[in-house]
């Protein structure tokens, strides 16, 4: 058994989220997102104090009655471990979340601005930054130094774009502290930057480099983070050892993608919801599924996936009525205008398609907007073909999960611009996301490949995440925490 750490966990989602049931009893549900799930393991093994935001009305009376501290709470597997939820004044943090966090940092980090026309940074933006992403990132430190002070020796891990000030404001206040902080999204090249403001620009890298650690999921993005450190703020990069020299002292920039639990998806995919969902599925299948499953981000690339499969359907009309593109999309962000705008785009491209080639009985997108994991699982164990063609992705789960529990030997097809596709391009089909003829050959090619090719890049696939597991992403970020900073070189 590894020696149990003391560990500061921080980020803006928390572990639960906290309601009242139809009786008006308080209930803890389990927080959303891929990255309450791949910490989850932390609180077992650990002691782990979890930092997040309060993001429910409920949550901040639980944060009210514990005095703004941290408290003790258990997770469904039994394990304790200690919560402190921050409270946030609600404008500052719909300025923080809603103009700064989302869009502006994830449209950049995601290259998703078409640069002639938009961004129009005007001062709406410098003030959702002042008086929202600044006060909040403040309010996260000033949490993290308290616990510190209750925990000294604990190390702090940070979590993502929301919390990019935070470290620095922390090392300001205990320059002993040994933080860490892991970017899950794509870190766009150095010229990219120049988008935003340079008092801003300079404080996110400033910020980024107050820890002791900076992980990201590929080589890629890492490089690019190395690059753009160098000419927006001047740190000095040392290739050979991967680190950067900053102010005197020396960041460690790893490169580690993220994974899955193969047997939470094992269970998965033989519980009751599961194989409830998959009946459901098979009433009325089709021949041949190709399948994307998705949150509804403007950086998933849907609507270029439908114009692939209209490109497939137009060169193969002998497919007709024998295929369906099952398109199961997460509604997300729909309070930011961007998002509603793209899920509109999403139902008037899946329209057009089908109107164009729909026959009595045979619709060929078949398009369903919901939050409904049982039916996801359901429909990778079914495809016989699964789109990813994410015009940036700093990993993608999706290209993991669904592989692990597939039943028909699907093919994996793959944007290159996925981190996912580092490990997994040489089993995947792999596509350039703006290529939609390109994604319409490979859509032809992956229902056509021959049955023994199907199951050998399967089983590749499999067998890869299988071993790089969940379990191990956390050992080494965690071996990362405990390794003394490198002296700078002179």
């Amino acid at each position: 058994m590894a020696e149990r750490r003391r560990l500061i966990v921080v980020s803006n989602r928390g572990p639960v989220a906290y309601a009242r049931d139809h009786r008006g009893e308080r209930v803890a549900r389990r927080g959303g997102g891929g990255l309450v799930t791949a910490l989850r393991s932390l609180v077992l093994h650990h002691d782990v104090t979890w930092v997040a935001s309060a993001m429910t009305a409920e949550d901040r009376s639980v944060a009210e009655e514990a005095g703004g501290e941290s408290f003790p709470e258990t997770a469904r597997d039994g394990s304790v471990y200690r919560l402190r939820l921050v409270a946030h004044d609600e404008q500052e943090y719909d300025w923080f979340y809603n103009v700064v966090a989302n869009p502006t940092l994830w449209f950049i980090q995601h290259y998703l601005w078409d640069l002639k026309t938009s961004p129009s940074l005007d001062h709406g933006l410098h003030h959702a930054w002042a008086e929202g992403y600044v006060p909040v990132n403040h309010a996260f430190a000033d949490a993290v130094v308290e616990e510190l002070d209750r925990e000294p020796g604990a190390a702090v891990f940070f979590h993502d774009y929301h919390l990019y000030l935070a470290p620095r404001y922390v090392r300001d206040a205990r320059p002993g502290a040994r933080l860490a902080q892991f970017v899950h999204i794509p870190w766009p090249q150095a010229d990219y930057w120049g988008v935003l403001p340079v008092e801003i620009r300079r404080a996110i890298h400033d910020g980024l480099l107050a820890n002791d650690v900076v992980g990201f999921h590929t080589g890629r993005w890492r490089r690019n983070f190395m690059r753009s450190a160098e000419d927006v703020v001047g740190a000095v990069p040392d290739w050979a050892r991967d680190t950067l020299g900053y102010e005197g002292g020396r960041v460690a920039v790893t490169a580690t993608p993220i994974s899955v639990d193969p047997g939470e998806f094992d269970e998965l995919s033989r519980s009751a919801a599961v194989l409830a969902a998959g009946r459901v599925l098979a009433e009325g299948r089709p021949e041949k599924v190709v399948l994307r499953v998705d949150r509804t981000d403007p950086s998933k690339n849907i609507v270029r996936g439908f114009r692939a499969f209209e490109l497939y359907l137009e060169a193969h009309p002998e497919m007709h009525r024998r295929v369906v593109m099952l398109t199961l999309l997460d509604p997300s962000r729909q309070d930011i205008p961007e998002y509603a705008e793209y899920i509109a785009a999403i139902q008037r491209e899946s329209r057009r398609v089908n109107d164009r080639f729909q026959q009595e009985g045979w619709t060929p997108i078949d398009l369903r907007i919901d939050d409904d994991f049982p039916q996801a699982v359901a429909a990778y164990k079914d495809y016989d073909a699964l789109l990813v063609n994410a015009i940036f992705d700093g990993l993608n789960l999706v290209a993991k999960e669904a592989p692990l529990v597939n039943e028909r030997d699907g093919v994996l097809i793959l944007s290159e611009n996925a981190g996912a596709h580092e490990e997994l391009g040489d089993w995947a089909l792999s596509v350039n996301p703006f290529d939609v003829a390109g994604q319409a050959e490979a859509i032809h090619r992956a229902l056509e490949m021959p049955a023994a090719e199907r199951r050998e890049r399967l089983e590749a696939i499999r067998s890869w995440v299988r071993e790089h597991d969940l379990g191990a992403w956390i050992g080494v970020q965690l071996e990362a925490l405990d390794t003394e900073p490198l002296p700078v070189q002179s």
